[in-house]
């Protein structure tokens, strides 16, 4: 059997909604989607994923947006990163202070978490380790993703920078993912990957 590992955005789960439609269109053709809640602290986050793909050897890693910029610092591993957001720090910065809601429900019944100075802080470090360390191996391995009516981020420069334009695509299409968006842009790329 085949693995699949579903790397949620911002303030949402592992319950989220691009997740389930994943298991559902893949459903029968012998892959697994794993989809755990990724911890709201991202220090915790990338040591937690870190460790994730050490034990569950995933065949390919899809994220979107927060998701897509942890997964960016994977390597190793194949991974789809749809409308990646490498600035987190400098987008809560003027856009998230404060109380915030998750969107899905989460596996220990969180409703909420607050992003302060010490949550951008940690933003920051984590993301000065993106783009560390890329090989032209690493490079043959990620694909960026990219909805052409994106309001939220536009961190398509940054791709382009640190991996060309082999594997950058730009689909019609926002920042969230829908169905439409996932059949015709994440899952041919997808069963290309798995040989499917």
């Amino acid at each position: 059997m085949q693995t699949v590992l579903y790397i949620h955005g911002y303030a949402s789960s592992g319950a989220t909604g691009s997740a389930v439609m994943l298991r559902n269109i893949l459903y029968g053709l012998d892959v697994e989607v794993l989809s755990p809640d990724v911890p709201v602290n991202p220090l915790e986050a990338i040591a937690f994923l870190h460790q994730y793909v050490q034990e569950h050897k995933p065949h390919v890693i899809v994220a979107t947006s927060m998701g897509a910029m942890y997964a960016e610092q994977l390597r190793g591993y194949a991974r789809i990163l749809v409308n990646p957001s490498f600035h987190m720090a400098k987008l809560l910065t003027f856009r998230g202070m404060g109380r915030q809601e998750f969107r899905n429900k989460r596996a220990d019944g969180a409703k909420d978490f607050k992003v302060d100075k010490e949550l951008i802080a940690q933003f920051r470090e984590v993301e000065q380790q993106s783009f560390q360390g890329i090989t032209a191996d690493d490079k043959e391995l990620v694909w960026g993703l990219f909805g052409k009516n994106d309001k939220n981020v536009n961190c398509q420069p940054d791709f382009r920078k640190h991996y060309g334009t082999a594997h950058f695509q730009v689909f019609d299409g926002e920042h969230y993912l829908n169905d439409r968006v996932m059949k015709t842009a994440v899952l041919p790329l997808l069963r290309t990957l798995l040989k499917l």
